[in-house]
């Protein structure tokens, strides 16, 4: 097996390491892998991207607070599972009859 050895800015090293630890992978797989795909094409292979606009796992709590304030604001911040899923029925039923 060969060792490949290339210089690169430590930022962008930083910033890959984090795009692909968010795909998954590590840096030396991400680089396999660009050089396998490479090789089938023949040319560059692909674009794995994340959606710019996706949530991160680290939005969720944020995003869980947000809505519990809406709900206190809009004053259903106290009701039961049951009440929840009759609201639910009750949309439902509207919306299809």
């Amino acid at each position: 097996m060969a060792i490949i050895q290339f210089r690169v800015d430590d930022d962008l090293k930083a910033k890959a390491t984090s795009v692909f630890e968010k795909l998954g992978l590590d840096l030396s797989s991400a680089m396999r892998m660009f050089l396998k795909r490479s090789v089938d094409v023949q040319g560059v292979p692909f674009s794995m991207v994340l959606e710019r606009s996706a949530y991160q796992a680290s939005d969720a709590r944020s995003i869980m607070l947000e809505m519990q304030d809406v709900s206190k604001r809009k004053g259903n911040s106290e009701m039961t599972l049951d009440e929840i899923n009759e609201e639910i029925a009750r949309a439902r039923a509207k919306r299809e009859g």
